[in-house]
This record gives structure tokens, sequence and C-alpha cells, in this order.
């Protein structure tokens, strides 16, 4: 498979998009994965359907034209009306794969998505589920949103509403199951619970209950993870491993691209930080 680039909550930044590219290219990897949050920060339509269209197509465009291969997930920030128009955009290119609850092969790895977290306060819920049927709603601001094209769809009693949606652990048990999950890599937007890669600015960790139990149950070679920025600064870990299986979440600061250069063959993984405007 070669080495490859993993990057997450890049929230729309050109310059990050642009310097990924440029980063793989500099250590010769033919895949960049992308753990979500793909699309400007902030509950604009119109701002979300707009950087598809002119700033991600061409960008797929342009690592197709350098034979770059693109998996991503979007994220929780990432408006789901806008689903089918980065789907249609990614559907363009042969080798850039939406993997949001859906499986791809490469070589002989397979890389499995899952785009929704575990429930948070903010009110945007198009991708939070409860982490399990017994899990304690954390402390709302105010009812729910969910997008609906060109606009809202109020959820005044959030809570009872998730009741009746699937759970962060049924999602995991609906998805599709690797060829040998020893060969398989699992893009999940949310860290698991307990391994310091959910900590929150404070020091309060968010984690995924139902995410580590199944990482302990399937025990793939590889999880990938994102949405806690400042993880990695608050609890000085990127990285940690539940049983065979090693988790990474990168964080990302302001200010800067932080991006994974890994490497399957000898499971090898360098954290690296590059400030704004460095080349």
């Amino acid at each position: 498979m070669g080495p490859f680039v993993y990057v997450t909550d890049l929230h729309g930044s050109r310059w990050r998009y642009e310097r990924t590219l440029e980063l793989a290219a500099e250590v010769g990897a033919a895949l960049i994965i992308n753990g979500g949050d793909l699309l400007p920060h902030g509950r604009v339509h119109e701002e979300q359907a707009r950087f598809i269209l002119e700033f991600l197509d061409p960008h797929f465009a342009a690592c197709r034209d350098r034979g770059i291969r693109c998996i991503l997930i979007p994220g929780n920030d990432d408006l789901a009306a806008h689903d089918p128009l980065l789907d249609a955009v990614c559907g363009k290119y042969p080798l850039v794969s939406n993997v949001a609850r859906r499986l791809v092969a490469v070589a002989a790895y397979d890389i499995v998505g899952l785009d929704l977290v575990a429930d948070f306060p903010f009110r945007l819920k198009d991708r939070a589920r409860m982490d399990t049927r017994d899990a304690p709603f954390p402390a709302q601001s105010s009812g729910g949103i969910l997008s609906v094209p060109g606009g809202w769809r109020e959820i005044p009693d959030w809570p009872a509403y998730a009741r009746t949606l699937p759970t962060i652990h049924d999602a995991l048990a609906a998805l599709p199951a690797p060829r040998d999950p020893g060969r398989a890599i699992y893009l999940l937007h949310g860290p698991p619970a307990g391994l310091g890669l959910d900590v929150c600015r404070g020091g309060t960790p968010v984690g995924s209950r139902a995410v580590l139990r199944f990482l302990e149950r399937v025990q793939p070679l590889l999880a990938l993870h994102g949405h806690i920025h400042e993880s990695p600064e608050e609890s000085g870990a990127w990285k940690n491993t539940v049983g065979r299986t090693l988790c990474i979440q990168p964080g990302q600061a302001r200010g800067s691209l932080t991006a994974v250069v890994g490497a399957l063959d000898g499971m090898t993984f360098e954290r690296r930080v590059i400030p704004e405007g460095r080349r």
C-alpha cells in the first residue's frame, strides 16, 4: 500500500488541504485519508455547498493528476443536507471515496468509515447519536436542529428524538465487515473513551465507550479518529492501543497543519505539525 497521509478536522482551510497534498507528494504517499469535518466551520449552507463545488472538486482533480487517492468521511460540523452533493463530486473521480458507513478496498486492506459521534451539547445534531441506550445525555444548550436542503428542522426535545435513532453502538454493528480485521482500517470521526484521545479543553474526556468496546471486540489493524482538536495538547497523547489495534488521533491546532505520515508495512507513524505558511 505504501505510505499515506492522515489528516482530520481541516474545516474548509484551503491552505491545509493544499499543504496536505504537498506533504503527500514530499513523502511519496499515494493515499490521503481525511477523518472528517471537511467543510468550513459554521452552520452556513451556501458556504459549505460552495466549498464542495468550488474547492473540493478541483482539489480532487489535482489529487487525481498526481495519482493520489483520497478516502474521506464527513464529520459532525459537515451539514448532512450536502451529503448527496459531496457524493456526486466524489463520484466524478475513481480515486476518491466517501466511506461514511461504507467499505472500500485499498490493495490488501479494507477501510471502513463512520461519520457519527456520541452526543454533545451543540445544537447541530445531524451526526450526533446516543452512545449506547443507557448513556446519559450531556447538558444541552437548547433544542437540536437538523439540516435540510436550504434550511433547518427544529428538534425541540432532542433527547426524546435521539432515543428513536440508532445509537453509536448500533451504527458500528451495522458497518460492513472487512475481509480480515487484521488488515482493516476503521475511519471513525469520534475517538474511543479511555485512551487520552478524547480530552477537551480543561481536561474533560468525551470519547465513546461504544467505539472502545467495538475496537476491543473487532481488533482491526488501525483506527483513525479526530473530532477533539485540542486533545493531544490536553492529554499529551495522539496515539494509543486497544489490544492489537493502534488508535491515532492527531488533533488539529490553530495556525498550523497537523498530519500523520504512516506506513503499514512497518506500522510506523510520525505526527507532523507544520506552521501555516511553512512549505
